[in-house]
């Protein structure tokens, strides 16, 4: 009978979820909020009665569905993009977080609600919806834009930083309390388990996925991805860290992967299903007299919303070096909250630590800055022009100077090849000395809970802590190696740029190797130290921790050259993932050539500052309708933009391109040449 109740369950979902986003698609709004509506119309608070027997059931389903929603959304992070994101969104994604966490929170203490309430209602406020802002800009057909690849860059940092919240967030919900020791000590924990699942997983799941895809198999690809999604969701639990963690990570290591494409498509139809479930159950929690009831709050916290992510944004696009209209359409795609917000919630009903009212009032607020988000993308044009006209000029012109300085300082090389090395192998360093600590995190884990074939052994305590610190040191010893020689090689390098021969002297060569074995000689002390520490719990007796270090000396001693090839095969494999560019997408058969495009020609127009045609979409223009050439480039101050979309904005000085036959040209020469009222000189190549 359970089985019945779950299918018709799960029918009385998907049926009500079809049919509603049916209807949200052809009024052209966000199907995600057809999902959360359907919730509603099947919940428990809906009159005359529930439609749903089983919410358990339903919630355990949803689970599934977070697992997959950030899984996907990991696969959309790319880690390459982490260095062409730049300073403009890493300010605007800092400034964004900061600010709207401290407005969330202080909205929650005016209307005088729990303390954590106001902590998990200002981390809610700080994220945009990765999800929306894809769907958005996917249907007005701004991708490509400038400002759209600057967002994404806001939301790639987001997202680093919504995984350090919901680790912090879990903390203080856990203890009710975080210190700046607590603080610490959660994002290093955090930091070891990424950089050991990304570097792991980077040299590993790549080339894992590689040897499945050989196989030909849909079903073996899917199944293997999964498998790895649910496998390493699992072990950030078994971590005390959120599932939700643990698939975001998998899915950026496997973004990597050359098949990340052909993954996507196979994992498209399981994730909207699950998703569509897990937004549903979103719904059910909703009851309609509660946002009645709170109906003030949600009017406050939208407008602080909408407001407070629009000025940040803006603010940190700006300064970072952006002009106007760049930076206000950066801030008004960002004006919402969506998935992590409800993530967030979730932790928070999960861990029974905020209050009934809190989720309901965040899934309002999405719906309606959801809803807004389309409107506030396309008036941002018009609000940079009526800026422009009703601004004293000198204020116009100031600006744009401070976008061209910007732009220029950026375009300057300060390049020093020390200074590069000098930050890559402290890089290297730190992932060494966070994979170490990993290790010996693992060591200490198995000491506390041994598995049962190492109980079997009947090893006493002291024993099997010898053993464990043994296996923990000669497992360490290939990154600690590595630091070792990297340490070497940065005495060498800053000997050479400290020590001048103008300076020293005749001394010269002996400061010099003076200095390159002073900085390897108290690095090895200081990590020498860090091991200690590392070390604490595991320590058996003085004596037999002498005889380990005796046996550690010479297994290094021995195995010194081996440990030096694994690492290196390691590095090199790393390179390797990042190297290999993705499969591309597989592209349909180009169908046969029709005789039009036998007969059509190409011709270049340049559009006057003058001409009827400068600041309009193209459309607007309707330029094929009117004359049958259609223009299929721009080329736009040494940009090309290849088969523009409609919704491309002309400007003065573009280079069009048209395609069509002689008397399709002569009329579209024609039409895009027209002069305006503002007059102006035509230009025809």
């Amino acid at each position: 009978m359970h089985g019945v109740a779950l299918l018709q369950d799960l029918a009385v979902v998907m049926i009500v979820a079809g049919l509603v986003t049916i209807i949200f698609h052809r009024l052209k709004q966000p199907v995600v909020l057809g999902y959360i509506v359907a919730g509603v119309i099947i919940g428990p608070h809906t009159p005359p009665f529930p439609l749903i027997h089983d919410e358990n059931t339903i919630k355990t389903l949803s689970e599934l569905g977070v697992i997959l929603l950030m899984f996907s959304l990991g696969l959309e992070f790319n880690l390459r993009k982490l260095k062409q994101v730049g300073a403009p969104a890493l300010l605007a994604a800092i400034l964004e977080i900061l600010l709207l966490f401290w407005a969330g929170y202080e909205i929650g203490r005016f209307f005088n609600w729990p303390l954590l309430d106001c902590i998990f209602l200002g981390a809610m406020l700080s994220m945009s919806s990765t999800t929306v802002i894809i769907k958005v800009l996917g249907e007005l057909g701004k991708m490509k834009e400038r400002f759209a690849q600057l967002i994404f860059g806001i939301l790639i940092l987001e997202d680093i930083l919504g995984i350090a919240m919901i680790a912090l967030l879990s903390g203080i919900a856990m203890t009710g309390q975080l210190s700046v020791s607590d603080v610490g000590m959660t994002l290093g924990r955090l930091g070891v388990f990424l950089a050991v699942t990304l570097v792991a997983g980077l040299i590993a799941v790549p080339r894992l996925i590689g040897y499945v895809a050989r196989f030909k198999s849909n079903e073996m690809l899917i199944v293997t991805v999964l498998g790895l999604c649910f496998g390493v969701s699992l072990l950030a639990a078994k971590l005390d860290y959120s599932v939700a963690l643990g698939a975001f990570v998998i899915g950026a290591v496997i973004a990597e992967a050359r098949e990340i494409h052909k993954i996507e498509t196979l994992l498209e139809p399981v994730r909207d299903m699950f998703s569509a479930i897990f937004f549903v159950s979103i719904g059910l929690l909703i009851d309609p007299k509660m946002l009645i009831a709170y109906w003030q709050p949600i009017v406050v916290i939208t407008l602080v919303v909408i407001v407070g992510k629009v000025v940040t944004c803006s603010l940190g696009a700006f300064v970072g070096g952006n002009d106007t209209r760049t930076s206000l359409r950066v801030g008004m795609g960002l004006a919402q909250i969506g998935e992590f917000s409800f993530i967030i919630a979730s932790l928070g009903v999960t861990l029974k630590v905020t209050s009934s009212f809190l989720y309901p009032i965040a899934v309002a607020v999405s719906a309606i800055t959801t809803l807004t988000t389309p409107y506030l993308i396309k008036s941002a044009d018009g609000l940079v022009a009526r800026f422009d006209r009703a601004a004293p000029k000198p204020i116009v012109d100031s600006l744009a100077i401070y976008t061209r300085w910007v732009g220029q300082l950026g375009t300057q090389k300060h390049s020093n090849h020390a200074r590069r090395l000098i930050w890559k192998w402290s890089a290297q360093m730190a992932l060494n000395a966070a994979l170490v600590t990993a290790v010996f995190i693992g060591a200490a884990f198995v000491e506390r809970r041994p598995p049962e074939w190492l109980t079997g052994l009947g090893l006493a305590q002291e024993r099997l802590k010898a053993v464990l610190w043994l296996a923990a040191m000669v497992l360490s010893l290939p990154m600690l190696i590595a630091t070792f020689r990297k340490l070497q090689a940065l005495g060498l390098l800053v000997a050479d740029m400290k020590v001048q021969a103008s300076a020293a002297g005749e001394r010269t060569a002996a400061i010099r190797a003076l200095v390159a074995q002073v900085v390897p000689i108290a690095g090895t002390v200081a990590l020498g130290l860090y091991i200690l520490v590392l070390s604490s719990t595991l320590l058996p007796s003085f004596k037999v921790t002498l005889t380990l270090i005796l046996i550690v000396a010479f297994i290094t001693w021995l195995l010194w050259r081996s440990f030096i090839r694994v690492y290196s095969k390691a590095q090199i494999a790393l390179q390797e993932t990042f190297a290999q560019p993705p499969t591309p997408r597989p592209q349909a058969a180009p169908a046969a050539l029709p005789s039009l495009l036998r007969e059509a020609d190409l011709e270049t127009v340049t559009i006057a500052p003058g001409a009827e045609a400068a600041h309009k979409l193209i459309r607007e223009l309707e330029l094929r309708t009117r004359t049958g050439a259609s223009i299929v480039g721009i080329e736009r101050d040494g940009t090309n933009i290849i088969n523009p979309l409609p919704d491309e904005e002309l400007q003065p000085g573009d280079q069009v391109l048209l395609l069509g036959t002689r008397t399709h040209l002569d009329a579209a020469k024609l039409a895009l040449t027209a002069k305006g009222s503002g007059g102006g000189s035509e230009q025809i190549k």
